[in-house]
């Protein structure tokens, strides 16, 4: 089932220094037909946020929120599910009770759009980060990573939303797969908990495959093998020795 994204890029947000803020919602409802025409039944729009000692500014919420949710309600208003975005990046040296605390207020802010502008959450897909360390922070354990986040996810997200599908934002393929089987093994949750990976899931098959087409086979077993092991996963099944298996 084919989808797109449908944001145009981000730049800074004026009057706030550091933030930035995502375009695309002039002429969106026009390319959303156009897009529906050709098979589209899907789309997605990525916000991000930035952390430091002072950011996100709340404007920045606000602003990321505000246009989050008026994009999901075109979405749904053209008969396209919408998948929410809202990436709290993962660059920095910050510590996870730091990421713990601008998820919670980048989601209580997404949500509360969400439902001024009259969002129907059972026909939305949420795409959030995990809740980590900053880069230069050091690594978290799986459980770590899977409680902070939960503990987050549990306050703010209802219970109306089928699905999380997780962005790897920076994760290396291990983590964000140890990550999400963590997240499935921490107790019963109201949603869905799955995978939405870019650079995670290509990155081996892109190294099997070193730009050389004899090597076509090795970087599709490559794919194969860590869409194998997030499947797994996504059901609480996988274990660190898989990833030494053929």
């Amino acid at each position: 089932m084919p989808g797109i994204k449908v944001d145009a890029g981000k730049g800074p947000l004026v009057n706030s220094p550091g933030d930035e803020i995502t375009y695309g919602l002039d002429g969106l409802e026009t390319r959303l037909e156009h897009y529906k025409s050709l098979g589209a039944r899907f789309a997605k729009w990525r916000d991000v946020f930035h952390i430091s000692d002072t950011l996100p500014s709340f404007q920045a919420i606000k602003s990321n929120a505000e246009v989050l949710a008026r994009y999901a309600a075109v979405c749904q208003a053209m008969g396209i599910v919408p998948i929410v975005e809202p990436e709290v990046l993962i660059d920095g040296n910050h510590t996870i009770d730091r990421a713990a605390e601008v998820s919670e207020d980048v989601l209580l802010e997404v949500f509360k759009a969400l439902h001024r502008h009259h969002v129907n959450l059972e026909f939305m897909v949420l795409k959030p980060s995990m809740v980590t360390p900053g880069k230069g922070a050091g690594k978290a354990t799986p459980e770590q990573v899977a409680e902070a986040t939960l503990s987050v996810f549990r306050r703010v997200v209802p219970a109306a939303v089928p699905g999380i599908v997780f962005l790897s934002g920076g994760q290396t393929p291990e983590e964000s797969t140890a990550n999400l089987n963590a997240l499935n093994n921490m107790g019963y949750h109201p949603w869905e908990l799955s995978f939405s990976y870019g650079r995670a899931l290509q990155e081996p098959a892109q190294k099997a495959w070193a730009g050389k087409l004899a090597n076509a086979e090795k970087a599709q077993a490559a794919m194969k093998k860590r869409a194998r092991l997030n499947g797994l996963a996504r059901s609480g099944l996988y274990t660190p020795d898989m990833e030494s298996e053929a």
